[in-house]
């Protein structure tokens, strides 16, 4: 069945290439495919009817190349701006939110060390982190009731504009 699928899907690719005339992307690309090889692959036929949707979120499907995508910022895809939050950094965060912000505060400690090795900052890096998070402390803890999810989106925006 699977087979017949993708023979199908092929055969219509390519007999729809040759009948239907190219459109650029300045004409108004459709996103609804997302990104992704199959979005990339069909952006040039164009995508205002459903066989060529279907054949791209088909070929997205198969290939499973959108995750890859958003990862890496590559085939049409944006990376995202904000780390993955890993259950880790989640729970340590939470467990030593009092400790972690007087490190912050003294630019140095156990908990902000902690901190770094769950964010991967290499050691050699680790004295300007720590500076930094310092002078940003009243952005990392904006309120007395600042959740542990709060605390770790602040870190990683500040992180991600230096």
């Amino acid at each position: 069945m699977k087979r017949f699928i993708v023979v199908g899907c092929a055969l219509a690719f390519f007999a729809g290439s040759m009948v239907l005339p190219v459109q650029s992307s300045a004409q108004g690309y459709n996103t609804n495919t997302g990104c992704g090889l199959g979005n990339q692959l069909f952006q040039e036929i164009g995508q205002d009817s459903i066989l060529f949707q279907v054949l791209a979120v088909t070929t997205n499907g198969i290939l499973g190349n959108q995750t890859f995508g958003i990862t890496s910022g590559t085939l049409g895809c944006s990376k995202p701006s904000k780390i993955v939050k890993n259950e880790r950094m989640e729970k340590f965060v939470a467990d030593n939110m009092d400790t972690l912000a007087q490190d912050i505060a003294t630019g140095k400690g156990e908990a902000l060390d902690a901190l770094a090795e769950l964010m991967a900052v290499p050691a050699v890096q680790r004295d300007g982190f720590y500076a930094l998070l310092q002078a940003n402390f009243t952005n990392i803890y904006t309120s007395e009731k600042i959740q542990s999810s709060e605390v770790i989106d602040n870190i990683a925006d500040i992180a991600s504009r230096s």
